[in-house]
């Protein structure tokens, strides 16, 4: 494929995801809080299991192994 042609693909896709996002944000069904918090909670756990081997704990439901 030529750079012109991906480049165009790549333009459609990013369109289309900001269209998605701005349609989620502002619908009348939307739950902009909820999806926010639970992007937040998701981000918090992601970082606790990567801070959990120097740490030695992780507050989620994911078994981690002991590096003692």
């Amino acid at each position: 494929m030529s750079d012109q042609l991906l480049g165009g693909v790549v333009t459609v896709a990013t369109a289309i995801i900001g269209v998605a996002i701005i349609a989620v944000l502002v619908g009348s069904n939307a739950k902009t809080s909820q999806v926010i918090q639970a992007a937040g909670n998701a981000f918090g756990n992601a970082l606790q299991a990567a801070e959990a081997p120097v740490t030695g704990g992780f507050g989620g439901n994911v078994s981690l192994p002991s590096f003692g």
